[in-house]
């Protein structure tokens, strides 16, 4: 799994997904830096306290909303846990890019295209 060719990829994603909120990306990538963490195991368990620092969500009810609908929306598998001790189960899904490296489009997402190439433009090759 590349790091930055997901990260890239999730951010297009993210770019195109009118659903999404600031809390939505924010506890997404709180669990991203937990998978990072955790060597990008197949699964991990994560305490809600913690991803919610992490991300500076300060109410239990828009970590539930948000993590629900990241699962719902299938950017990550969520399994809640009601044992403190154990942590709730999180799967991430692996996002990567749709074409050949190189090539200008990287996903084939509507409205990606641009966003790609607004990012090209400030990277020097």
């Amino acid at each position: 799994m590349n790091y930055i060719k997901h990260l890239n990829t999730v951010f297009q994603k993210v770019y195109s997904d009118n659903r999404l909120n600031t809390s939505h990306i924010s506890l997404y990538m709180a669990a991203f830096q937990f998978w990072n963490v955790s060597r990008f195991a197949p699964q991990f368990y994560v305490n809600r306290e913690e991803l919610c620092r992490m991300s500076k969500i300060g109410s239990n009810r828009t970590y539930q909303k948000c993590m629900n609908d990241l699962h719902k929306w299938k950017y990550l598998k969520y399994t809640p846990s009601h044992n403190p001790f154990k942590g709730s189960e999180i799967k991430m899904f692996i996002f990567a890019p749709t074409s050949a490296p190189g090539s200008a489009q990287t996903t084939t997402q509507t409205g990606s295209l641009v966003m790609h190439q607004a990012v090209n433009r400030y990277i020097k090759h």
